[in-house]
């Protein structure tokens, strides 16, 4: 076998030792699995961007809050996260205006309302993101530990050897150097998808928020 089969990538991954091998395992799993949250997220994201800007154009539109309701309740699943948190507080609303409940408690089981709808959309937007966290900074750490391994196997084969050479360490280094590259192509596309992802979905949580303080302001002048 020459040098450049003995040093290819899928050469050093198949000669590795058991444990190097596992490494690369979990990591590739890790990197499948995050690059799944990734494009899933992704979609999300754009969906959730997309839903809150049509809504927010009917809502403003100056139609009526009841034939808007009536089709937030017809179309709930597609309506958006926004659109459910209206949902949530007109439909407390109109209970209390039915059962005469004064204009205080009111506004507040309505905003209590939309405060719960909001809290159930943020933990929708917000799942997987630990996971991509998680990879970030483990997967780095993990292919270390591979590299350490790999490294320690490879002084320890010289210990059978008289005169060390470049060809006899450098299969055992390139071999577990694999590891922390692995590691490391896990890793680069977590951190930046979970920045970029935490941004878009605080900037969707501030139009939520603004949104649910301008309705409960609306509520109160026709509560009056």
């Amino acid at each position: 076998m020459n040098v450049t089969q003995d040093i290819s990538i899928l050469s050093l991954v198949t000669n590795a030792s058991v444990l190097v091998q596992a490494v690369l395992t979990l990591l590739m799993v890790v990197s499948l699995m995050s690059w799944t949250y990734i494009f899933r997220k992704m979609f999300a994201v754009r969906a959730a961007k997309r839903e809150t800007e049509r809504f927010e154009q009917d809502f403003w539109s100056g139609g009526d809050l009841n034939e808007l309701f009536a089709s937030a309740q017809s179309r709930r699943n597609n309506v958006g996260a926004l659109g459910r948190i209206f949902e949530a507080g007109m439909r407390e609303y109109s209970k209390g205006r039915q059962q005469k409940i004064d204009s205080g408690a009111l506004l507040d089981g309505a905003r209590r309302a939309m405060r719960a709808a909001y809290q159930r959309e943020m933990d929708g937007l917000e799942a997987h993101l630990s996971f991509l966290a998680s990879v970030g900074s483990v997967s780095p750490y993990v292919g270390l530990f591979g590299t350490v391994w790999g490294i320690m196997n490879a002084f320890r084969s010289l210990a059978n050897v008289q005169q060390a050479t470049l060809a006899h360490v450098a299969p055992g280094i390139a071999e577990a150097l694999v590891a922390t590259a692995i590691g490391l192509f896990a890793a680069i596309p977590a951190v930046v998808a979970y920045n970029r992802y935490v941004h878009e979905v605080d900037r969707l949580a501030i139009r939520f928020e603004t949104f649910i303080e301008e309705f409960s302001n609306i509520l109160q002048r026709q509560a009056r």
